[in-house]
């Protein structure tokens, strides 16, 4: 940003005291909506009139009641499904266009592509059937179930929400669409997805829910109970809240899907993905799938190449999309104790060195070709968090060909533990007893790590008995009672050309993490 040599302000906030000055806050106000409805790009309004996004965005909200990226009235229907659809058979799912048939547009800023909704209705739910959106926002998932079929609940704390939900409900399929099946209106009423009051027990079939991420988009400015105002322990404990009311209110052996993201506090990540799966579990959900979605409005090219590299982190490019099932048995956890070895016999220390010249990953998706995701998960690493070191410590769960001694030789500033990854089926216990090894492992070798160094946890998540497990909350929750490990990153390896399987019932599981830790002792 370019800065006035005079009052060392950056230029478009000294323009906007400027203009206020000048104009008057008010005159200022009614011309930087006059523009936002002309269609005028949001960086043209900023330059022009010195106000930064927030700003802008807290503007509108204000004159419209809700945080729209666009003035204009609804769109014009070109068409009413999107082409070549196909449904979604593996865990990472990427839409590199948000979809815009029938009435759905991108107005309502941070509402998910139709494509989400479409899936999940399409997979766990059957026409006439009943789909409860607690957080409709401008409507993407109302729209889909009218289209598809199936009687739908929508719900929102923000009124003007409401109002532009049944703007977006405002048409006629044609029957030609239909192939015979009935359409329903979609209940669309004021509502707080904590108190579901006028929702009866056990009479959802499905729940679609994206709620708001705390502190990351505001959605109102003056609806007390929006979510998106709410410091991060209040959100929490309303996430609590809708976790509970969604339990009551879907039916037994039915799904709630939920998509939720990260955020970022001090260029260290804040892991609100995993804080709202384990709040979901806590009420008795069980995990049926846990999807990574991936966003495509991550610049990865100069300015943010260059910061990403120069501040060391990296640009949240996932969020999570956790299919949860009420159990129709209730579910009991299993004890949990260590891997019937001692740890000298479960892992074994190599040293190892990559090339560090070629372009970094500068998003938290990493994609590389399958023979090579091993060599660039080192590189990259390597590069980020040991350029001086130039190698890296391996730790391989599952060989038996050496002990656990970091404190011999000079230790190297990065330390990788791999996934043993050997094709084994998992059993309840064995996850109890791998996640009790990494705490057990951690403990070990942070006692001989150097200041600032940085550990590396790669895991996956696996499926037991039809659910999955989600090894990469579980080694958080463990890791994270280390009170000299904080929580730096956590990134999504996904092999490039990852092959779509038949479409069945569960979906095939294709990501890994790496959870990077940064060691303050």
């Amino acid at each position: 940003m370019s800065v006035c040599p005079i009052c060392g302000m950056g230029i478009t906030e000294r323009l906007g005291i400027h203009l206020q000055e000048t104009h008057g806050e008010e005159a200022l106000r009614r011309e930087v909506l006059q523009a936002k409805q002309s269609g005028l790009p949001d960086v043209d309004i900023g330059a022009r009139y010195g106000i930064s996004f927030r700003s802008l965005e807290r503007l509108v909200t204000e004159a419209t009641g809700a945080n729209v990226s666009l003035l204009a009235p609804p769109k014009r229907i070109t068409h009413w499904q999107p082409k070549n659809f196909r449904l979604e058979t593996t865990t990472v799912w990427s839409f590199k266009q948000r979809g815009n048939w029938a009435t759905h547009d991108g107005r309502y800023r941070g509402n998910w592509s139709p494509y989400i909704p479409r899936n999940l209705i399409l997979r766990y739910s059957r026409p006439g059937e009943v789909v409860l959106d607690p957080f409709v926002g401008g409507g993407t998932t109302a729209v889909e179930a009218k289209l598809l079929g199936r009687r739908c609940i929508a719900r929102d704390i923000n009124p003007k929400a409401v109002e532009m939900t049944l703007a977006n409900l405002d048409f006629t399929p044609p029957a030609s669409l239909l192939n015979g099946l009935t359409v329903y209106e979609p209940d669309v009423k004021v509502g707080d997805a904590r108190d579901l009051w006028d929702i009866d027990s056990g009479s959802v079939d499905l729940i679609c829910a994206h709620p708001p991420y705390a502190g990351i988009i505001g959605y109102s400015t003056a609806v007390d109970g929006d979510l998106s105002q709410l410091s991060y322990e209040d959100y929490l404990n309303a996430m609590h809240a809708v976790a509970t009311e969604c339990f009551r209110v879907l039916k037994y052996g039915r799904h709630c899907a939920v998509l939720i993201g990260d955020t970022r506090w001090k260029k260290q990540v804040v892991p609100i993905g995993f804080q709202v799966i384990r709040l979901f579990l806590n009420v008795g959900f069980r995990l049926k799938e846990l999807i990574i979605k991936r966003q495509h409005n991550c610049k990865t090219t100069g300015f943010w190449y260059e910061n990403s590299i120069k501040w060391n982190f990296l640009l949240l490019a996932h969020e999570y999309l956790p299919v949860f099932e009420k159990p129709i048995v209730p579910v009991v956890t299993e004890s949990r104790g260590f891997w019937p070895v001692p740890l000298s016999q479960v892992v074994r220390i190599e040293r190892v060195r990559e090339s560090t010249r070629e372009k970094l990953e500068t998003t938290t998706v990493w994609r590389f070709p399958p023979e090579r995701v091993s060599a660039e998960i080192r590189r990259n690493l390597l590069a980020r968090f040991a350029p001086q070191d130039g190698s890296i410590a391996e730790i391989r769960l599952g060989g038996v060909d050496g002990e656990v001694n970091a404190s011999s030789g000079s230790p190297c500033s990065v330390t990788l533990v791999r996934f043993p990854n050997d094709g084994r089926s998992w059993t309840e216990p064995e996850v109890g007893r791998y996640v009790a090894t990494l705490k057990r492992l951690a403990d070990a070798v942070t006692v001989a790590l150097p200041r600032n160094a940085t550990l590396v946890i790669e895991t996956q998540d696996v499926r037991v008995n039809g659910y999955v497990q989600p090894l990469a909350l579980l080694a958080y929750e463990a890791l994270r009672e280390q009170t000299a490990l904080r929580l730096r990153e956590i990134v999504i390896v996904v092999p490039e050309g990852a092959e779509r399987q038949p479409s069945d019932e569960s979906l095939t599981l294709v990501h890994r993490y790496l959870l990077v830790f940064a060691y303050s002792g």
